[in-house]
């Protein structure tokens, strides 16, 4: 609901529908870093070992050997995998981002402002902040769009913390689950199991 339109979407830097040309131009960029078919980047994609993370890491990896890179998968025992992602002991690092609620706030505070506690890259930008603030308490919700999709456009400029891709999740119950109100902005909030009950 408040991602950015897909035209819009689409002039962002490799976001283009054109899937050969973003690759030739990727390919070229690592060549002019002295890479390429003879000399490919070896790197670790490191993850946490659940399959949620480790999925996502394996199409990372696989989208990547067209671009001269190919990555190990580094799988870590979820025990150590926030200690090192913290430590920042990684080459690359996949990981989730969580969101309970389709809202801006939720994702833009927790990841991308300055100190924050999911900020693991440690990306910092005060002016991002700012509108990151100014979209927060903008009321009407058309300019509170406009102004989160500045943001998003921010971060892809700064490259803050690409994007892999977006899982959808949905919610289906059967036809005797009575009671059950689902929420119309998440899949995960405002459950009251106490008012569910079946009708056996």
């Amino acid at each position: 609901m408040w991602g950015l339109p897909l035209d819009v979407l689409q002039t962002l830097p490799g976001y283009g529908a054109d899937v050969q040309k973003n690759r030739a131009e990727a390919r070229q960029l690592i060549q002019n870093l002295g890479y390429g078919p003879d000399n490919r980047l070896k790197i670790k994609v490191s993850t946490r070992d659940i399959p949620p993370y480790r999925d996502p890491a394996v199409i990372l990896i696989d989208q990547l050997k067209p671009l001269y890179i190919d990555g190990e998968l580094e799988t870590i025992d979820t025990a150590q995998w926030y200690p090192k992602v913290i430590r920042k002991d990684y080459t690359v690092a996949l990981n989730l981002t969580g969101s309970t609620v389709d809202d801006p706030d939720q994702g833009l505070y927790e990841n991308y402002t300055c100190g924050a506690i999911g900020n693991y890259n440690g990306y910092c930008n005060p002016e991002v902040d700012k509108l990151i603030d100014r979209q927060s308490i903008e009321p009407d919700r058309q300019k509170r769009k406009q102004l989160a999709w500045e943001i998003e456009r921010k971060l892809a400029a700064d490259d803050a913390r690409p994007i892999i891709y977006y899982n959808r999740g949905g919610i289906c119950w059967r036809p005797e689950v009575k009671g059950l109100t689902v929420m119309v902005n998440s899949i995960y909030n405002g459950w009251r199991m106490e008012d569910v009950w079946l009708d056996k």
